[in-house]
């Protein structure tokens, strides 16, 4: 399986509601660096698993839309704790839309899946991976 990861970061604010995020039910911020890998088993005709330069803004689009934002305010995620791996699906299932939308180019249609890992910091971080 070949692979290529490109990255971005995100910084929000936002909210949880239940006793085991403690202190975190509290507004706040949060800063992550965003990794999204995306495999498939044989190279296409150009030799690369996606081209890289769509993937970078693609994931930029897609982060984009959540940047910046109180996620408590935002209609997607009302009545959701937007957990680091709640958020890592989000962003998986928004770039899969934009795969099958054509916006990563024809070679994209072959891709296998696609992975996103929100990095909270040096020492924790969450991944979602789906099949496309």
């Amino acid at each position: 399986m070949f692979s290529i990861t490109v990255r971005d970061h995100l910084m929000v604010a936002h909210s949880f509601r239940g006793a085991v995020f403690g202190p975190a039910q509290r507004l706040h911020g949060a800063t992550f660096i965003v990794d999204a890998t995306f495999r498939r088993a044989e190279l296409d005709a150009d030799n690369i698993v996606v081209d890289i330069g769509l993937a970078t803004q693609e994931l930029g689009a897609v982060i984009g839309e959540l940047n910046y934002r109180n996620l408590d305010d935002e209609p997607d995620f009302a009545g959701i704790n937007t957990s680091t791996e709640a958020l890592a699906k989000v962003i998986a299932d928004r770039l899969a839309d934009r795969i099958e939308a054509g916006n990563f180019g024809a070679g994209a249609r072959e891709l296998a899946g696609l992975s996103v890992t929100l990095h909270e910091s040096h020492i924790a971080w969450a991944t979602y991976e789906r099949t496309l």
